[in-house]
């Protein structure tokens, strides 16, 4: 039987429609409990290093379940293809390994139309390996980036694909768990890179700074997009208000949970930040659909894949956090549910602040693994949701 070589688009569309197989992880325990692959659907994940196939492959083999297709991912994409060249001989069937290996898998991103207007269309790309949003505000032959990641060639044969160029990219805030894509968009696009002096002031950025309450737009038409400053999460926190009914709001309002505020190791600083802004959130528009930067779990998503709330929805579901009625009491539950950021943040951050450069492979590796953003990713918050 033919060893397949699939792609991480494919990974997805199994994991996304429910297809009966086995995820087959031949890393090592080390590397799978640091990262692994999550899917919107139930599916069974294995993790068997292939180190425990070289050294007694009678037994690795007997623990891999039969009868259903095995999907094998590795680093590299070496060891999975030594894998499935030793399942193949043992009668396995419908075998294949991840081209590229886990890697592909984190820079993967998942195009999902949310809605738009008249005049302009709004796109989320979901980054699975990342559990992270960025988003696209098309009006014309103009486009619109809001936290892109480094995996420019989607963006810019997305752009190609709808007939329109990137004119501007913005960030809502220095990002520290995965490294950015606007400088380099820009560079390459001669798109404008808009940014909060709150997080760039001190960075070798080429921005062009953001004004609280400014409204930025298309050349021709298309909607208003609002700047409103939402500091918190980080003290340059900006969200994005299109057409007044899709909020852009980064890291500091997820659908589950409030972006964390002890990332710049200023939590009590921060904490008091976020809650203002908090107090401020409560007063907007409850129709307005939250798209976030990030999400904790794919049951966040709708029935379509995509990950968006009206704000009245998302404060029912956080009202554990938004009935917190004092900055006493905030600041200790920012300080109950803080958890150790990954040492690879420091790193990630001065990447993003053009302060330091590291090789491609090694942004490959810095780049990889689940976000650590939310203030509680399964705590009060979590259990109190009413979904």
């Amino acid at each position: 039987m033919a060893i397949q070589i699939y792609k991480a688009k494919d990974l997805f569309h199994w994991l996304s429609t429910g297809a009966d197989m086995v995820v087959l992880d031949v890393r090592s325990p080390k590397d799978f409990a640091r990262f692994r692959v999550e899917g919107p659907r139930p599916f069974t994940l294995v993790n068997i290093s292939y180190y425990d196939f070289m050294e007694d492959e009678e037994d690795a083999v007997a623990r891999v379940p039969r009868n259903r297709a095995v999907r094998i991912v590795c680093a590299k994409e070496n060891s999975a293809r030594y894998v499935a060249e030793i399942l193949d001989r043992h009668g396995f069937d419908q075998i294949g390994y991840l081209q590229n290996g886990i890697s592909s898998w984190g820079n993967l991103l998942v195009l999902r139309r949310i809605g738009g207007g008249t005049d302009y269309e709004l796109f989320q790309f979901i980054r699975p390996g990342k559990a992270s949003c960025s988003y696209g505000l098309i009006s014309g032959k103009e486009m619109m980036l809001f936290d892109p990641s480094r995996n420019l060639d989607f963006y810019l044969e997305f752009a190609v694909h709808q007939g329109c160029m990137v004119t501007k990219t913005f960030e809502t805030h220095l990002q520290a768990d995965y490294i950015a894509g606007s400088r380099n968009i820009a560079r390459q696009t001669g798109a404008t890179f808009y940014a909060n002096d709150g997080d760039f002031k001190d960075s070798n950025n080429p921005y062009t700074p953001l004004q609280d309450g400014e409204i930025q737009r298309f050349s021709l038409g298309g909607p208003d997009v609002r700047v409103v400053f939402t500091p918190g999460h980080t003290p340059g926190s900006t969200s994005y208000l299109i057409d007044e009914r899709f909020l852009l709001s980064g890291d500091t309002i997820f659908i589950d949970s409030v972006g964390r505020p002890d990332l710049g190791g200023q939590a009590e600083e921060w904490a008091m930040m976020l809650y203002e802004t908090i107090q401020s959130i409560k007063g907007f528009d409850p129709e307005l659909q939250v798209l976030p930067g990030h999400y904790i779990d794919w049951r966040e998503a709708d029935e379509n894949l995509v990950f968006a709330r009206s704000l009245g929805r998302v404060l029912e579901r956080n009202r554990a956090i938004y009935e917190i009625d004092n900055p006493a009491a905030f600041i200790a539950f920012i300080k109950e549910n803080m958890r150790p950021q990954p040492e690879e943040y420091a790193i990630i951050r001065l990447v993003n602040a053009n302060l330091r450069e590291e090789e491609q492979e090694r942004q490959e590796e810095l780049d990889l693994g689940k976000n650590e953003c939310a203030a509680s990713g399964d705590t009060k918050a979590w259990e109190s949701r009413n979904a």
